[in-house]
């Protein structure tokens, strides 16, 4: 398919890859995700066709920081009439990533207790929407007192600042029993405090690297903790599968259509302003969901 862009999102991972964290074959650009509209069609593809609106989210090789691009089908999926681009630009990756996250890295039960770092981010703010919807408890962290109150309107029971004391706030919280996951999107900072937090039999889900990538650790240390379960999740692994796209967007999208997950937009810069859109992300200026315009 070519698809010209209407709106282009921006992510985390575009940053791990400029940076080589995730390495990528050279040459690449950057960016996985963006919406727009199909201006042709190979001649093997079905119920994709010139004119459609869709969206879409790719592994690697990235490009979507760009006007038009080239894109395999199988990641591609129709808009609804009533989703415009920027927010289905905003929303597809970070909201199929918090989909995963709340039904697959570990299964949301009602009662559960949670606790999601950068919960006013761009992640961090779907995952407390959608996980309030399932019913949990949840402790959200953020970096500031501005950002708090943005994770108190998106639902958290109660949000904790970075520079408290985490683990003595969330045992206090819990009566001392601990959460039942962690959602933790920092990474090296964060992680044994993280561990620390959990219940046991408790889930450590690592799904970003803000800080940097965590250091190895020892299975040791998750015994010593209560049986601890760990994982390191990737969105890919889990929309691999054509039907598995195409069911978590479509949850996702009749979840935004219903207000039932806000999409906050919050920053939009130029395509040719990538980089200071890099710069706001990584110094964590940033609130809900950042868009590229070409």
């Amino acid at each position: 398919l070519v698809i010209v862009h209407d709106a282009i999102g921006v992510n985390m991972i575009d940053t791990y890859v400029r940076k080589g964290l995730y390495p990528v074959d050279l040459p690449s650009g950057l960016g996985g995700e963006a919406a727009g509209i199909i201006t042709a069609v190979g001649g093997d593809v079905a119920a994709l066709e010139p004119g459609m609106r869709v969206a879409y989210v790719t592994p690697p090789p990235f490009d979507a920081y760009s006007e038009a691009r080239v894109v395999d089908a199988r990641w591609v999926v129709p808009l609804p009439a009533e989703l415009d681009s920027a927010t289905a630009a905003a929303v597809l990756l970070k909201g199929l990533t918090s989909w995963f996250l709340l039904h697959r890295s570990y299964r949301v039960a009602v009662g559960d207790w949670l606790l999601i770092y950068a919960a006013a981010g761009g992640v961090g703010s779907l995952l407390v929407q959608w996980a309030v919807q399932l019913g949990a408890r949840v402790i959200g962290v953020v970096g500031s007192e501005s950002k708090r109150e943005i994770a108190a309107a998106h639902g958290c029971h109660h949000v904790l600042l970075a520079s408290d004391d985490v683990v003595g706030r969330v045992r206090a919280l819990t009566d001392g029993a601990g959460v039942a996951a962690v959602y933790d999107s920092v990474g090296r900072d964060t992680f044994m405090a993280s561990l620390d937090c959990l219940a046991p039999h408790g889930v450590m889900v690592s799904y970003g690297n803000a800080s940097g990538p965590v250091e190895p650790v020892a299975p040791l240390e998750l015994m010593r903790r209560g049986s601890l379960f760990l994982t390191r999740p990737s969105l890919y692994d889990f929309i691999n599968d054509r039907g598995l796209l195409e069911t978590g967007a479509r949850e996702l999208f009749a979840m935004v259509l219903a207000g039932t997950l806000r999409v906050d937009i919050n920053q939009r810069f130029a395509l040719k302003d990538a980089a200071d859109a890099h710069r706001a992300l990584e110094s964590r200026q940033t609130t809900g969901a950042t868009v590229l315009e070409p």
